[in-house]
């Protein structure tokens, strides 16, 4: 409990600092340090200085939409990041990383039933690892509809490799939202995203009740009586610092097209719906 305390409260301090609007000319330090420091390639971007806090940094937008395949069978990668672990799911055991499993049940929770669980049992699972170069914002891979959002309050370990070598159920101890969504052809598959250190919120653009990060104690559960319908590449949202994006299929329905230890970004095909 101790530990989640301190991760959640170095987060919300690290928050406020970034959501801060400094005078220009120390914003532009600031800005340009952190693109020197971090690596982070700017040519899809704004001019560092041309944003007013560090957060806008973080969240930036791409200035050109970016090409991606517009056919219904590709999946794209619904961010820019590391693929830390992926493969096929034994039962309902995956992995953080190599020799560290969790339950697919403890991450989801009794909140998801136990039918659409069971559904991505023995199915196809990835993980993307958005490190604080990336860009920060995340769309969806394929046409879906989301039924339910699930947020789970929890601790804000980083999801580094450091990390996701050390803490056993990293992302079941951290806070997330899950997402469970469908294809066309109606086939269950979740999207989890896991806050992490210094990720002060993930914002859905959805459902602005989704709020991360605010000391909140309770899962809170939303139910779309009419789905929330989504087009390939359309933005989702964005985390507000790097953090892990989680993807479970229903067994059978993806076949994928990239390596785990690669990097891929929002746009490049990972897999194939079969």
């Amino acid at each position: 409990m101790f530990d989640i305390l301190i991760t959640n409260l170095v987060s919300s301090l690290f928050g406020k600092f970034a959501s801060a609007q400094f005078p220009s000319p120390v914003q532009e330090v600031i800005n340009t340090a952190y693109v020197k420091i971090m690596g982070l390639d700017m040519s899809e971007f704004e001019p560092p200085e041309n944003y007013k806090s560090l957060n806008a940094l973080f969240t930036r937008s791409l200035k050109k939409r970016r090409e991606f395949p517009k056919d219904n069978e590709s999946v794209i990668s619904p961010c820019d990041s590391f693929i830390t672990d992926m493969g096929e799911a034994k039962e309902e055991r995956v992995y953080q990383i190599k020799n560290f499993p969790y339950k697919i049940s403890q991450v989801l929770t009794e909140h998801i039933s136990d039918d659409s669980k069971k559904r991505v049992y023995g199915g196809e699972y990835i993980n993307f690892y958005l490190s604080p170069k990336d860009y920060h914002r995340y769309h969806a891979p394929m046409n879906m509809k989301v039924l339910r959002a699930v947020h789970v309050p929890g601790a804000l370990y980083p999801v580094n490799f450091t990390y996701l070598n050390r803490i056993v159920d990293l992302f079941v101890k951290n806070e997330r939202v899950v997402l469970e969504c469908e294809d066309d052809n109606g086939r269950r598959f979740f999207m989890i995203f896991v806050g992490a250190l210094n990720v002060g919120k993930m914002i859905f653009h959805f459902d602005d009740r989704i709020a991360t990060n605010e000391n909140a104690k309770e899962i809170k559960v939303y139910d779309y009586e009419k789905p929330v319908s989504l087009e390939k590449g359309e933005e989702i949202g964005y985390f507000m610092m790097g953090s892990t994006i989680v993807m479970f299929f229903e067994k059978g329905m993806i076949e994928f097209k990239v390596e785990k230890n690669t990097h891929v970004k929002f746009g490049d095909v990972i897999g194939v719906l079969r």
